[in-house]
Parts: structure tokens; sequence; C-alpha cells
């Protein structure tokens, strides 16, 4: 691997070990001490790489480490840049040999209380809105492990310690979880080559809800005219299956969105295997996900990981989180976890030409890609046009645009984390547990707006490409042209209508 790359790779181990398939670094924590912070930084740089597009790539991704290390200084402020340090279900996958996985996983549990250690002192600014929002995710960690054996119990310790510092930082930690205008556009832009303007996003969202919006109240007309919209959404929501259906009933989808993946061409690889199972714990903080079969490892099955409701919650609140998974949302889900989505985006990246591509993956082009396939696949004919999956689409096409207006409405404090969930309840019909995680995601995922930023940067895209390309245009190209270059960064597209 190219040194540059590398040192890159370095900052983000625990992400590129799974994401990327980077199965060297198995085994092993990321030096996260502020000696191996500055160590790391210092390592950036080095000659240019032969192809425009890939260095511009790297170069992205190396101003961007040093914003989050360096700058601002994410990994004392957030804990969630620690948890992947922990994070032991990255194994669970058969990329390799059980008994191969089995010891990584004892060497990574071994390394426990230095990771403890080093997040323990490190995480000196963590603010209470943050700290209360990661409680849940960081108490999975621990899930199976055996108090009996040896080495998990050391690591229960460790674990204990840290667990009661995120805890006291819920209750003592400032109370503000903002990061500031300044700090959140350069935060989304720098991976991305891109400058950001936050009021021109911000408007470009509240267009998009608008545009939404009108599209669920077509939808819902046709549905029943006399209804109002929203008892519409009601009841379509209402019909879902019940915690245990849910993982059946998504398994039945995989192979419905992947026929019409092929039928029209929508994604250049569809090969490989996708399994439904239930999220591990340290993963229920997102209520679906998919873990694929990453570029740089030997192939094997990828999982759509789905979050079911907690069987101790209340009633109400059961019945709340089941609602995404509706009859009507969850083939949106679907098709953006799977295919023509993240599944299907897998398949190309393994066949991408360079390291550059395979391994460093812009964040917004990979939720933009899976979200913007949405409703391209409902305009295609997707379930022949059925109005409850255009609601469907219309309702988490709401919740990504929401996460956009309220990532910049709480980290540039013109909203609190309640301020952000009654925004999810009353543009993305989400109920009160749901849009109370999905708001105080907002905290520890700052740039998790990337979804309706990255799906509008496709489609302007798109919209140049079809003007460059004149009759030679057609989606399947446009879609090829754009996987070659692996998850470009958005500011770099413009290389896919060029080359494509």
């Amino acid at each position: 691997m190219d040194s540059r790359l590398r040192a890159v790779c370095d900052m983000f181990l625990a992400e590129l070990r799974e994401g990327s398939g980077l199965h060297e670094y198995d085994g092993q924590i990321q030096d996260l001490s502020p000696d191996g912070v500055r160590t790391g930084i210092a390592r950036l740089g080095g000659e240019p790489l032969p192809d425009g597009h890939d260095e511009a790539h790297l170069a992205a991704f190396e101003e961007h480490t040093k914003l989050v290390y360096g700058e601002l200084r994410l990994h004392q402020r957030l804990p969630s840049v620690h948890h992947a340090n922990f994070d032991l279900s990255c194994y669970d996958r058969a990329y390799a040999p059980k008994a191969e996985r089995t010891a990584a996983k004892r060497a990574h549990l071994a390394l426990w209380p230095e990771a403890a250690d080093i997040a323990v002192h490190v995480l000196d600014e963590v603010s209470a809105p943050v700290a209360k929002s990661l409680l849940g995710a960081f108490r999975g960690l621990s899930a199976g492990l055996d108090p009996d054996d040896d080495l998990a119990s050391q690591a229960l310790d460790a674990h204990g310690r840290l667990m009661a510092h995120i805890e006291d930082a819920a209750e003592h930690g400032a109370p503000d979880a903002a990061l500031g205008a300044d700090a959140l556009a350069k935060l989304m832009g720098t991976i991305e080559a891109m400058p950001v303007d936050l009021g021109k996003l911000a408007e470009q969202a509240d267009a998009e809800r608008d545009r939404l919006m009108a599209m669920l109240r077509e939808a819902c007309a046709k549905v029943d005219a006399d209804a109002d919209p929203r008892d519409v959404v009601r009841g379509l929501v209402s019909q879902h299956p019940d915690a245990n259906g849910i993982l059946a009933q998504a398994q039945a989808q995989v192979d419905e969105v992947l026929a019409f993946t092929r039928e029209h061409e929508l994604a250049p690889y569809t090969d490989g295997e996708c399994v439904v199972a239930s999220a591990p714990e340290s993963r229920r903080w997102a209520m679906a996900m998919m873990a694929w079969a990453a570029p740089e490892e030997d192939d094997a099955p990828s999982f759509y990981w789905v979050t079911p409701p907690d069987e101790n919650w209340p009633d109400d609140d059961i019945e709340e989180w089941l609602q995404v998974f509706s009859d009507a949302t969850l083939p949106a889900i679907t098709l953006h976890e799977v295919s023509p989505g993240h599944f299907a985006h897998s398949r190309a990246l393994r066949r991408a030409a360079t390291p550059v591509r395979r391994i460093l993956m812009s964040p917004s082009f990979v939720e933009g890609w899976a979200h913007y396939i949405e409703e391209l696949s409902l305009d295609l004919g997707f379930r022949g046009g059925d109005s409850a999956f255009t609601v469907g689409v219309a309702i988490e096409a709401l919740v990504r645009v929401t996460r956009l207006a309220a990532a910049i409405g709480v980290h540039t404090g013109a909203m609190t984390v309640e301020d952000a969930a009654a925004r999810f309840e009353h543009d993305a019909f989400l109920g009160g547990s749901a849009a109370l995680s999905e708001a105080r995601r907002s905290t520890f995922d700052p740039t998790y707006g990337r979804y309706t930023w990255g799906k509008l940067a496709i489609r302007d895209a798109g919209a140049t490409a079809r003007q460059r390309w004149g009759s030679d245009f057609t989606i399947p190209r446009f879609h090829a042209a754009l996987l070659d270059l692996g998850a470009p960064p958005l500011g770099l597209l413009a290389t896919a209508i060029h080359r494509g």
C-alpha cells in the first residue's frame, strides 16, 4: 500500500478494518492517546499519486484527518470516535475461518484495558447530550462477554471504568453539544473536497422537505382522498410485522430488490450473498444497516442488520419503533440497504481499479447513493407505483432531510435535541422514542445530514451528465461511471462525467 494511503488508514483503523476489509488491523486498537494522535498526523503527506482524481481523493482524506484529530480534536469530544476501538462485532462475519477470527477477537479483547485507559484520559470535553446519546451503544459493547473467562473479566472491568466516565459526563458534562457552524461546515466539506455553505444547504433542505411533503400529500390522496394526510400516514405505518416478523419480511424483500436492480441495470454488479440478521447490541443505535463483504477481503456473506425493539420497552414505545418497519416503509429501507443501495454498491467497490477508490469512501457518497436510488426506483416502477410505497419513500426521505436540518440546527445552536426530536415528529412522522433516537444521533454523528446532501449532489451530477452526453446518456452508463470511482468525494463527481 502507498505510504500516504497507509498513514490515513492508520488514523481510522477500526472503521477501515471492517468497512474496507483491512484485516491486517484485526486484533488491534488505534492509539488515540495525545502522543499517538500527534505521531499519526505527522506521518500524513508525501509524493503525489500519478492519477489526478486519486490524488485529489486521497488529499481530501488527509485534510479531513488533520481536521478531525488536530483542529477539532473530536477524539476528546465524541466517545463515538472511541466506540469502534472496542466493538467486537466486526469479527462476527465469516470473512475468514472461525478460529482465525476468534483469535483476533481475543487479541482485541485483551487490549480493552489499554483502550479504556486512553479513552478515560482523552475524553475530557464530552458534553452531557453526547454522553447520554451514547450510553446504550457503549453498554452494548459488553454483550455476550463471559465474566468467568479471565480475559473477558479484565475487559469487563475496563468497560466498567469507561462506562463510569461516560455516565459522569452524562450527568455533569456541559449542556451544549454544538460544534459550531464553522466546525460543522469544515467537517462536512473537507472530506468531500468542496466548501460548504450551511445557510444555502439549510435552504436546500427546506426546499427538499417541501417537495417531499407535496409528493406525500399527493400519494396519500390516492390512498384516501377524504382523509388528512397525517391520518393516512398513521394508518399505513400501523401496518407492520411484529418484532419477530421483521427479519423474515426483510429477507423476502432482498430477492425482490435484487431482481428489480438487475431488470433495470441500476448497478453493474449484484452477485454475492446478503443475509438478514438482528443487529448486534453495540450497533443498535441505528434501526437498520449494512455490514458488507468489504473490498479488500475475501468474499463472504454480507449482513443486512435490522434492530428490533427492546422487548422490555413499554408497549407504546415498541409500537412506535415497529412503525419504522411498516409495510409501506420497509421496502424503501431494503432498497437503500441492499440493492441498488449499499449491498450492490459494495459489489462494485470490490472491482474498483485502485486502492484509494476501494478503501477510502466518502460518507456522503455512500449514503447519498443509497438514498438517491430509493426515489429513482419508485420513478422506474418498483412495486408498480403502489401509493403506499410512494408514501413510504416520501417518509424515509423526510427522515433523511430532517437529519440534515437537525444536524445544522443542533451544531449551530439553533436547536436543542428536544427541538430536533419535535422536528422529526412533525416533519418525518416519527413517534416519540424513534424521533428522540434520531435527534440524539445528531449529537455524536454531526454529519448525518450526508444522506440528503449526497442524494442532491448525485442528482445534480446526473443532470450534468444528461446534458453533456446527450442521446448517449443512460442511467446504467451514469451509474457505472460513478461506481467505477468507488465512493468518491462529492466535489470530485465530475470525474465520472469526464471519464464515463
